[in-house]
């Protein structure tokens, strides 16, 4: 009697027209890895990943062409400017998505965010001046706003063993993008003066050298922004006490046993004080986003550097290397990344936890920084090799850092304030990031008029900075800094 009064509870509670259960429904029926959603976050976290570093490997030549800088020193400050605008209009408007996806769900954030990229990515590469550069990547950043958004949805799309592959996707889909992006900018860039067999001086591409890869993801963002519209949603849509189906699942299983019941009684009052609470006083969630930041800073400031040091003469201590070398460079590290967080980086992640992860990604990156100014004194094959090696294990090592903090991030909250969370997220990222081009145009600008120096000359100066942010990140890792959210 008691079997047959128990199995109706622990059957979970759908709410037909909610977008939600129909997802939880699927997830219950669902066999096996799901690829589908998985090729869907993929695409469109790469959609939104190439056109923030695409520029980097022309910006130097963009802003010499624009005739602002004085001198050709200056150049690396005001392409710091140029990279800055989008972060800044991330930050700006990163909550407000979040909330809006909330609720409103997570689907119509992720469109209006391709879109964008469809219409401001284009205005970008037809850009005459500085300031229209400026204003449309500052458009493009503020009404951008899936990102936050898009790793909520990818906690939600899967089943539980499956989300800590789903955010390594959104890690993963990112890091390539910030790779592949600055390769599609140097092999598509100033096509005039590199294919002048399929493109004339004369021509649209002619007359706008940096709009070709421009042109280029805004076509393939066109064509997710269509695709997208067959995601499904996966935001709960029904009002049951702000509780999804695995709460009232958790509770009615418990409820079966009266000898647990004042242990189900605490651990539901525990779970509604903490969706209750606010988010700036969760202390798991603030401190995952306060390091994710530091590491934010730290990648956008290297992303920067990484492709001015690399086009920069001989003479300031870079490689003299043309767009295209710096896009074969970037291009390598992107396939191998995609490579080792598709099939390592879950197993590692199991094995470690997302925590010691970062810890040994950090501390591995800093002795890895501080030898470019040395292998910039190589030439020819060893250069190449060198420099490839270097630069696939540096991204390797910072997405699998980005990766665990956004576990972290995704574990500290329920799913209706997820969203919010993310937003919160960007903002910070966003706000770390806009200071990190900037910053680090600034800071090559200046390390270029110290090459006789006594201490740190020229580029050495460069990486140690990019060093002490590194090294303030991994000591942020420790308790009691970083809370874990205790399930």
């Amino acid at each position: 009697m008691a079997a047959e009064y128990r199995e109706p509870l622990l059957k979970k509670k759908y709410y037909k027209n909610c977008p939600g259960c129909k997802v939880d429904e699927m997830k219950e029926l669902e066999q096996g890895l799901p690829i589908r959603p998985l090729l869907s976050i993929w695409i469109i976290v790469l959609c939104t990943a190439l056109p923030i570093s695409s520029l980097f490997p022309f910006l130097y030549f963009m802003i010499r062409d624009f005739h602002i800088a004085e001198r050709e020193e200056d150049i690396g400050s005001y392409a710091g400017y140029v990279g800055s605008a989008f972060m800044l209009g991330r930050a700006l408007t990163s909550v407000s998505w979040g909330i809006f996806a909330d609720r409103y769900g997570r689907k119509p954030v992720i469109i209006m965010g391709t879109t964008s990229v469809v219409i401001f990515n284009t205005l970008f590469g037809l850009s005459v001046n500085f300031w229209m550069a400026v204003i449309t990547r500052f458009l493009l950043g503020s009404l951008n706003g899936l990102l936050g958004p898009i790793k909520a949805y990818a906690v939600e799309i899967f089943r539980d063993e499956y989300q800590a592959l789903g955010l390594s996707t959104v890690s993963t889909a990112w890091g390539i993008g910030l790779i592949i992006g600055p390769a599609l900018g140097g092999f598509l860039a100033q096509p005039a003066e590199k294919y002048p067999n399929l493109f004339s001086k004369d021509s649209l591409f002619g007359r706008f050298p940096y709009f070709l890869p421009c042109l280029a993801i805004s076509i393939f963002a066109l064509a997710v922004t269509i695709a997208t519209c067959w995601l499904p949603e996966t935001l709960h849509k029904h009002n049951d006490n702000d509780q999804s189906s695995d709460d009232s699942y958790d509770a009615l299983e418990a409820a079966s046993n009266e000898s647990n019941t004042k242990d189900i009684t605490e651990k539901e009052e525990g779970r509604e004080s903490t969706s209750k609470q606010s988010l700036l006083k969760n202390w798991p969630l603030m401190s995952s986003i306060i390091v994710y930041c530091v590491f934010s800073l730290h990648d956008m400031a290297y992303t920067e550097i990484f492709s001015l040091w690399a086009v920069s003469p001989r003479k300031y201590g870079g490689l003299s290397y043309s767009t295209e070398q710096v896009g074969e460079v970037l291009a390598v590290s992107g396939f191998s990344l995609l490579v080792f967080q598709m099939s390592l980086y879950p197993y590692v992640e199991r094995l470690l936890g997302p925590v010691m992860v970062s810890r040994i990604g950090s501390v591995l990156a800093i002795p890895l920084l501080q030898s470019y100014p040395l292998i910039a004194m190589l030439s020819g094959f060893t250069l190449t090799l060198v420099i490839n090696c270097a630069s696939v294990l540096k991204n390797v090592l910072s997405v699998s850092i980005i990766t665990g903090l956004f576990i972290l991030q995704n574990r500290a909250v329920d799913q209706h304030q997820r969203g919010a969370a993310n937003g919160i997220a960007m903002t910070g990222m966003s706000l770390f990031k806009a200071v990190g081009p900037a910053g680090g145009g600034a800071l090559f600008s200046w390390s270029e008029k110290r090459l006789d120096a006594s201490f740190l000359p020229g580029t050495q100066m460069v990486f140690f900075v990019l060093n002490i942010v590194e090294a303030v990140g991994f000591l942020l890792t420790f308790e009691p800094f970083l809370a874990q959210h205790r399930q």
